[in-house]
C-alpha cells in the first residue's frame, strides 16, 4: 500500500490496510489545496481539476498503487478560503459528491485575512465553523471518515512577519487538533512535516512565500497526507 513508499518502512512492519473497492475522496481547503486546478473541469479523477500540489501527488500515488480499486477523487479547494466559506458551498461541494472521506486543510485564511483583508474572525469563529461543518457533513454521511489538515506556516516565508504569526497562529493549529481529537479524524501534522525538513534545507526550498509549499514541499505535504489516509483502513 501507499504508506510503505511514504514511510520507507517494509511491507512486512506494516498491517495491510482493508481497502474498499469503491471510494469517494474530496479534498477541501484554500488555494494550498486549489494549487491552480481548473475549476471548470469536474470530474472525477480529473487531471485538469485536481491541481499542482499535494492532492495531485496524493491522488496519483493512490490510483497508481491501486488499479484495482473503483475510486473517485475530488479537489473542491478554492483559493482565499475561509471556513465559513466552505460552509457556503458545501452543499455542491461535497455532500452533493456522496464522500466516503472528506480532507480538509483550513484554518491560514482565517489568521491571515485578520492581518491582510480586515477580516474580523476569531479562533473561535474558526473552532466553532469547523465543528458546525463536520457535524453537517456527518448528519448527511454518518459513515464518513475526515483527514484534519494542520494549518502550518514557515517562520522565515516572505509572507511571515513572527512578531503578528507567533504564538498568535498556534492558537488556530491547537483549535485544529482539539477538532480532530474530538471528532476522533485523521490527523496530518503540517507543521512538524515542515519543521522536520528545515532541518534538511532551507526554507525557501519548501516554499516560496512560507504559506504555499513549493513542488518539495508538495511532496513532504503528500506522504504526510497518505500516511493518514492509510490508516483509517487499517
Amino acid at each position: 500500500m501507499s504508506s510503505v513508499i511514504a514511510s520507507g518502512q517494509s511491507r512486512h512492519d506494516l498491517k495491510k490496510p482493508t481497502l474498499p473497492q469503491e471510494l469517494t475522496v474530496v479534498f477541501q481547503g484554500d488555494s494550498i489545496t486549489d494549487y491552480g486546478r481548473n475549476r471548470k473541469s469536474t470530474d472525477a479523477n480529473d487531471f485538469k481539476n485536481i491541481g499542482n500540489g499535494y492532492v495531485n501527488l496524493s491522488a496519483a500515488q493512490l490510483v497508481g498503487e491501486n488499479p484495482q480499486t473503483s475510486w473517485k477523487y475530488y479537489n473542491r479547494g478554492i483559493s482565499g478560503n475561509k471556513v465559513h466559506q466552505l460552509a457556503e458551498r458545501w452543499d455542491k461541494d461535497c455532500l452533493d459528491l456522496t464522500p466516503d472521506v472528506v480532507s480538509i486543510l483550513i484554518g491560514v485564511n482565517d489568521f491571515w485575512h485578520i492581518k491582510k483583508h480586515g477580516y474580523s474572525g476569531t479562533v473561535k469563529v474558526y473552532e466553532d465553523d469547523l465543528k458546525a461543518l463536520l457535524d453537517r457533513t456527518i448528519k448527511a454521511r454518518p459513515n464518513v471518515k475526515f483527514i484534519i489538515g494542520q494549518p502550518f506556516f514557515l517562520e522565515e516565508g516572505s509572507a511571515i512577519d513572527m512578531e503578528e504569526w507567533f504564538p498568535a497562529f498556534t492558537q488556530y493549529q491547537k483549535a485544529a487538533k482539539k477538532i480532530a481529537d474530538e471528532y476522533n479524524t485523521a490527523w496530518v501534522p503540517y507543521q512538524e512535516v515542515f519543521d522536520e525538513a528545515l532541518k534538511k534545507a532551507p526554507h525557501t526550498y519548501w516554499s516560496w512565500d512560507g504559506i504555499h509549499p513549493s513542488f518539495a514541499g508538495c511532496y513532504i505535504m503528500a506522504k504526510a497526507w497518505i500516511k493518514a489516509f492509510d490508516g483509517l483502513f487499517v
